[in-house]
């Protein structure tokens, strides 16, 4: 059976839902709707192979005046990006007095070349890729697993490469960290994140 998980955000006013099809591979669908920097609402599909690395990505962000999407796929070792938009979000950037956004996608997709995961801005649902990929939720502690994502900042959807830390701690615990940033993250017994200190919670795990 497919599961609904519902997080809130803890740092803006803001949700997330996502569908999940836990089978051979992993396949999601999720919604997020957030106020920072502006409104928006962000959809996405993803999907694993049965190793848990991503085969594709869709993302699709809107706000007043403006819609982006970028699709992601996997394939022989290469990324394929391709995106699309319409009006205007840097205008609506300059109206809520944030600086303008980087254009949707990546321009070189080689760069994504060691990425097996992919993290989405703003969504504790995407932590979780690595760690069931590679079994941190039951692996012994203090042993820290370096991994690079293809990153799709939110509501840009600009793509970047990303160089990711994680670190068992115990059992349903491990540490986060990119560049100066860390958190602990609190999973369930699938490895999916729970808490995600400073960021959102999940609240219906049903």
């Amino acid at each position: 059976m497919p599961r609904s998980l519902f997080w809130s955000r803890t740092d803006t006013a803001g949700a997330e839902h996502a569908v999940l099809d836990d089978g051979p591979g992993f396949a999601a669908r999720g919604t997020q709707l957030a106020v920072d920097p502006i409104a928006y609402t962000c959809r996405y599909r993803l999907a694993t192979g049965p190793d848990g690395a991503v085969t594709s990505l869709e993302v699709e962000a809107e706000g007043a005046g403006w819609s982006r999407r970028v699709r992601l796929e996997h394939g022989a070792g290469r990324w394929r990006v391709t995106t699309g938009e319409q009006g205007d979000l840097d205008a609506a950037l300059r109206a809520a007095g944030q600086p303008p956004a980087g254009l949707p996608g990546v321009e070189d997709p080689d760069r994504l070349h060691d990425a097996l995961d992919v993290d989405l801005g703003g969504s504790p649902l995407f932590n979780s890729l690595p760690v069931r990929r590679l079994g941190l939720a039951a692996a012994p502690a203090d042993l820290p697993r370096t991994v690079t994502v293809a990153w799709v900042l939110v509501p840009s959807l600009e793509v970047v490469p990303a160089r990711q830390v994680y670190t068992p701690l115990g059992p349903h615990r491990v540490r986060y960290a990119s560049d100066s940033f860390r958190a602990e993250l609190e999973l369930d017994d699938d490895g999916l994140v729970l808490r995600y200190p400073g960021l959102a919670e999940r609240v219906d795990a049903r």
